[in-house]
């Protein structure tokens, strides 16, 4: 209801968990007009959602219309730098969440983006509940717990929200901190080149997700052992000067990700391994990992391995196929180089 211009909840106010939250009910197109979806930007980095699918929303909007159709409450979240916008008072009858007026879109989308998204019209009743006062941090845990097992949902988008939450996460989580530094270091060819989850569309120029990168730095490190020695930041500079000389030795697939598997989950696994062998060769001659080592050592062999999609790698996939396309690389490593 409203009061003036002012916006007026009635509901109850109790614990999920050990949150403390707010249960109300309200017509379908009030909650849209009352809250946003915080969906992640790629380029700055702001967000956390997953891209909003019209054909998920749309099919929630037929749904909803029919008789005897139901739904769980809608999660939202009152952030506390909004708090000056809303206020919550409990009495003996239950709780009234004021929404001061002019007030416009405070209830961030916890767990609703896809069914609240195309309700814009309609004054459909809803069961709603709303966190009081989260953080956008605490938001993010919730979301991650929420989502976490939900089918379809990017586990990039996932491992996004580790690398923003887990403390001390270069020592936790080295795989995905070399992932994520990888995608943001201006010097790396993958400089913001990783799929993070936010747009669930893959285009001509798209290459590897962050997930597919953590698996295949899982790799390097599990088959060079390199944090014996260094630590994950000068193990992720190592990373970087070595996909530095693959993508200036192989410019023409890097260039074309769409026609060749140099970027695609089986090539990235593929090279890992390879850097790893590199690295271990390097630690035996001293010789230390420049974008030059690099370049030097992979001339002699890589740019004449075909990485197209007819080419020795088609028809492979999975972890299997990545430990086929690494023995293929290393037998054309060996006939290439074997007169020099």
């Amino acid at each position: 209801m409203t009061e003036g211009a002012e916006i007026i909840l009635k509901g109850i106010v109790g614990f999920c968990g050990h949150r403390k939250v707010f249960l109300g009910f309200a017509p379908a197109n009030l909650l849209y007009s009352l809250s946003f979806a915080d969906v992640l930007d790629e380029t700055t980095k702001i967000g956390y959602q997953r891209k909003f699918s019209p054909k998920h929303s749309v099919d929630f909007r037929r749904y909803i219309r029919q008789q005897n159709s139901s739904t769980i409450p809608l999660t939202f979240n009152l952030r506390v730098e909004m708090a000056s916008s809303w206020s919550l008072k409990e009495n003996k009858s239950g709780a009234t969440l004021r929404i001061r007026a002019g007030s416009n879109r405070i209830l961030s989308q916890v767990d609703c983006q896809h069914r609240l998204g195309s309700l814009s019209d309609l004054d459909i009743p809803l069961a709603f509940m709303t966190f009081i006062g989260l953080s956008l941090k605490e938001e993010m845990q919730i979301f991650g717990i929420i989502n976490s097992k939900a089918k379809g949902l990017n586990r990039s988008l996932l491992d996004f929200h580790e690398s923003k939450l887990i403390e001390d996460f270069s020592r936790l989580r080295p795989a995905l901190y070399i992932a994520v530094r990888l995608n943001d270091d201006e010097e790396s060819p993958w400089f913001g080149q990783l799929s993070l989850g936010g747009d669930n569309t893959v285009g001509m120029t798209r290459r590897a997700s962050l997930r597919t990168m953590q698996n295949a730095v899982k790799r390097f490190l599990n088959a060079s052992k390199i944090l014996d020695v260094h630590s994950p930041d000068e193990a992720a500079i190592l990373i970087r000067n070595f996909w530095i000389a693959v993508s200036g030795l192989l410019e023409p697939a890097w260039r074309q990700p769409h026609k060749h598997f140099l970027t695609k989950g089986i090539g990235v696994y593929a090279l890992m391994s390879l850097a790893a062998e590199l690295w271990r060769e390097a630690q035996k001659s001293g010789s230390s990992c420049t974008p030059e080592y690099f370049l030097g050592v992979l001339s002699d062999f890589l740019p004449q391995f075909d990485w197209s999609h007819t080419g020795p790698l088609k028809g492979l996939g999975g972890e299997s196929g990545a430990d086929k396309a690494f023995e293929l690389i290393k037998m054309h490593r060996l006939s290439t180089t074997k007169g020099i």
